[in-house]
């Protein structure tokens, strides 16, 4: 309860989004499990509950490290976010009601100029949190301690790397390599289990924003074992990557022994 408030104290709107998100996260969650519309083999409402859970994730993350930086306009950062951000969970969610395609979806003028509209949103999003990246790099941070400072600059910059991965997925209208956008029902995060997914490698990178300066603060305690541990784990994204480039799954689907 002490991080909620604080994260609260810290950026108030940034909070009260995430808030929202998780809340409408939870209900498209429950809507998956109660209805029957289905897009790429799953059902659709999978694709808003992860939308609206990884924004969760980012807002926050977000709130809690511009408070640090000195004279940044947090009001402005924070509000480009939601406005951008809101706009492509809405429009995610008013197609999964329809059991239709938002991403790669160029079926009609209108539908291309969306997820046009969708991929100039998420490269504002993905420069803003490059230019903070950028302020953790040019100021100092004598108060916060070195190798927490360090997991927040590279969390970012494997974040920004493996968000612009996501260009790889749309301009090719496709996140499987193999396949046509295949869904093996890897729990909720669908990624394939018989061919190459470029979602895996694009997912790793981009929580590398929330899990390195968490374990950097609380685990490590140490700026060396951070280099390395950031090191390793942009190698452990640049793999999945490669791994799906060469159409290969993360996890191999077993073969039914009894039918083969």
């Amino acid at each position: 309860m002490t991080i909620i408030q604080e994260l609260k104290a810290r950026n108030e709107a940034l909070f009260l989004f995430g808030c929202v998100c998780l809340l409408i996260s939870m209900l498209f969650l429950i809507l998956a499990n109660t209805t029957t519309k289905q897009v790429y083999g799953v059902n659709a409402w999978y694709k808003p509950f992860k939308f609206a859970f990884s924004t969760l994730t980012f807002a926050w993350a977000m709130a809690w490290y511009a408070y640090y930086l000195p004279e940044f306009n947090n009001k402005l950062f924070s509000w480009s976010i939601i406005v951008l951000l809101g706009f492509e969970i809405v429009y995610i969610a008013i197609q999964a009601s329809k059991g239709q395609l938002s991403h790669y979806n160029l079926s009609t003028p209108f539908y291309s100029a969306m997820f046009s509209l969708m991929a100039f949103a998420a490269t504002l999003v993905t420069l803003y949190t490059a230019y903070v990246g950028f302020l953790f790099f040019k100021n100092s941070f004598p108060e916060l301690p070195n190798y927490y400072v360090w997991g927040i600059r590279l969390g970012i910059i494997i974040f920004v790397i493996f968000s612009f991965e996501g260009f790889a997925m749309g301009s090719r209208l496709n996140h499987s390599v193999g396949a046509s956008n295949d869904n093996s029902n890897l729990f909720i995060l669908g990624w394939s289990k018989i061919v190459g997914d470029l979602r895996v490698s694009h997912f790793i990178g981009m929580h590398a924003l929330q899990v390195l300066p968490i374990l950097s603060y609380y685990v490590l305690k140490n700026t060396k074992l951070t280099l390395a541990l950031s090191i390793a784990y942009a190698l452990l994204a640049l793999f999945t990557l490669i791994q799906a480039l060469k159409g290969q799954p993360l996890i191999k689907q077993k073969h039914d022994i009894t039918n083969s």
